[in-house]
C-alpha cells in the first residue's frame, strides 16, 4: 500500500509534509541499517563471525615460488615440510619426523642461523591451511604438494597430568614424588587431512613439521 494512502485527507499541505517525513525516514533506514544487521556486517568485516566458518586466508606463491604467502595473517609458509625440497614444481624427498622438543630446537636453530623468526605454527594458523569447506577437507595440492596427510606439530603446547600406560613408549613420561603413576607431557597437533586439532599428543611422538615465519 502506498505511504500516502495512510495519510489523513484533510489538506494537501499536511499530506505533502507527512509524505516528506516518511521519505526522510526511509532514506535514514537505508543509511543506518538495524543494529542486528550492522553488528553482523561488522563481524563479517572482522573475518570470523560467531558460529560461522572462518574465511580462508588469501594464499599465493611468493615471487620465487619457494613459499606460500598468507596475506591475511602476514605469514610465509614453505611449500614443503621439513626433509623435503622444493624442486620448482613439487616437493621431493622424504618428510622428516620430529619429537616436540626436536621440532622446537629446529625452529630455534634456524632462527639463529638465518636471523629470521622461524617458529612452529599455532593451531589456528596451521588449521587454516586445510580447506574444511570442501568435502572431503583438503590441503591445496598445488600450493603445498606432497603434504603428509597426518598430524603435524604446532607451537601451541600444554602439559597434561593424566596417568598414562607406562608401556606406551610413544610418549615422553616423567615421574614425580608421591605420584601414583607416570605422567605424560603432551602438546597440540593438527591433522592435515581433516583440520582436527588435539592437545593430547605425547611430546615424544614423532610427527612432520612445517615451520612458519613472518611475511617478508
Amino acid at each position: 500500500m502506498p505511504a500516502t494512502a495512510l495519510l489523513p485527507s484533510h489538506g494537501h499541505a499536511a499530506s505533502h509534509a507527512a509524505a516528506a517525513v516518511l521519505l526522510a525516514l526511509g532514506a535514514a533506514a537505508a543509511v543506518f541499517p538495524p543494529p542486528s544487521f550492522a553488528a553482523g556486517a561488522a563481524a563479517q568485516d572482522a573475518g570470523e563471525p560467531e558460529g560461522a566458518p572462518s574465511r580462508r586466508p588469501v594464499l599465493a606463491p611468493s615471487a620465487d615460488g619457494a613459499s606460500v604467502l598468507d596475506e591475511r595473517a602476514r605469514l610465509a609458509w614453505p611449500r614443503c615440510v621439513e626433509g623435503m625440497q622444493w624442486t620448482g614444481r613439487s616437493c621431493a624427498g622424504e618428510a622428516r619426523l620430529f619429537t616436540y622438543s626436536q621440532a622446537q630446537a629446529l625452529a630455534q636453530a634456524r632462527w639463529k642461523a638465518e636471523g629470521v623468526r622461524w617458529r612452529l605454527p599455532r593451531v589456528p594458523e596451521l588449521r587454516r591451511l586445510v580447506d574444511r569447506t570442501r568435502q572431503p577437507a583438503i590441503v591445496d595440492p598445488v600450493l603445498f604438494p606432497a603434504t603428509p596427510m597426518e598430524w603435524h606439530w604446532t607451537g601451541t603446547a600444554s602439559v597434561n597430568t593424566a596417568t598414562v600406560n607406562p608401556y606406551n613408549y610413544g610418549t615422553v613420561a616423567r615421574g614425580g614424588s608421591g605420584e601414583s603413576g607416570l605422567q605424560a607431557q603432551q602438546g597440540w597437533a593438527v591433522d592435515m587431512e581433516t583440520g582436527e586439532a588435539r592437545g593430547n599428543i605425547g611430546k615424544g611422538t614423532r610427527l612432520p613439521v612445517r615451520l612458519v615465519r613472518p611475511m617478508p
